[in-house]
């Protein structure tokens, strides 16, 4: 296989070792471990040979209950709280939002916490890239 097919396959990857997700988002292995078993969002597949192969879904599942651990001072067990709550994107949160008639307060902390939560998915996405970009 010459050079250039394997640049293609790591572009296009969409599964990811334990090791790789640990140097990515620079979090022991051990860990990660530990969050599948507190956060019932993060859920790697298993290949044939038992390994756990991370999604691209799962790692930005990793930052960010490390955003919210370490950056932003949640526990556990309000960081999957925090999780459920939000669900899995701003789409859903802002569906969930415009459900809230009548109530433009409601509404107006919905949109600034859909912005917060926007840039802070595009900082640990910028983080992600800037890390494969380092390793390559």
């Amino acid at each position: 296989m010459s050079g250039n097919g394997h640049q293609e396959i790591t572009a296009d990857k969409n599964l990811y070792r334990i090791g790789e997700v640990s140097r990515l988002t620079d979090t022991k292995p051990f860990v990660l471990r530990y969050w599948e078993t507190e956060f019932p969002t993060l859920q790697p597949v298993k290949s044939p040979k038992g390994h756990r192969l991370y999604r691209r879904k799962d790692v930005d599942t990793v930052l960010t209950i490390k955003r919210l651990l370490y950056d932003e001072g949640f526990t556990i067990a309000g960081a999957r709280r925090h999780l459920r709550d939000v669900g899995e994107g701003p789409i859903e949160l802002a569906s969930r939002a415009s459900e809230v008639k009548g109530a433009p307060a409601a509404q107006a902390n919905a949109s600034r916490n859909i912005s917060r939560k926007v840039l802070l998915d595009l900082r640990d996405s910028l983080r992600t890239f800037l890390t494969l970009l380092e390793t390559e």
